[in-house]
């Protein structure tokens, strides 16, 4: 299935999204992500919404994402998404504690695995998920991009 997708210059580098062509966002990555499936470069109303939620997250002026989103993966990760987007501006968590609030206590290296494919980075924040000594654990874009996204934010 062939998605729109529109590529944004940001300071923290190119970001490209992607929608559903029914309104919905799937995909939010830097753009040093490939993906295995057509996308035509479209800037459809959705996107350019999100374009400009992005922009104002970056600028400091949004704490919350408000576009309609359709990531694509397993029942687990939907569920770990879910619960990570309700992981507020500023603010960090573990990957246990992640694991403990949808009811999976011993899912740890699940939910960090779940953090790892991840569609919709920035918006669904895994780059707000910790190790539990306080580490910067892992993240998709490098442990130097989440550190930039948290001090940005305030949190370190």
């Amino acid at each position: 299935m062939e998605r729109n997708g529109f590529t944004y210059r940001t300071e923290f580098g190119p970001v490209t999204i992607l929608d559903d062509g029914n309104g919905k966002i799937t995909h939010l990555f830097f753009s040093n992500k490939v993906v295995d499936f057509p996308v035509r470069t479209f800037e459809s109303d959705i996107i350019k919404k999100a374009g400009t939620e992005l922009e104002e997250y970056l600028s400091g002026s949004r704490r919350v994402f408000d576009i309609p989103m359709s990531p694509q993966g397993t029942g687990f990760q939907l569920e770990v998404w879910k619960e990570l987007c309700k992981v507020p501006y500023g603010k960090t968590v573990t990957y246990k504690e992640l694991a403990v609030r949808i009811g999976r206590p011993n899912a740890a290296r699940a939910v960090g695995m779940a953090m790892n494919r991840n569609p919709i980075a920035i918006i669904a924040p895994c780059h707000r998920v910790i190790g539990s000594d306080g580490s910067m654990t892992g993240f998709a874009y490098g442990v130097d991009m989440k550190e930039k996204l948290l001090k940005m934010e305030g949190t370190i």
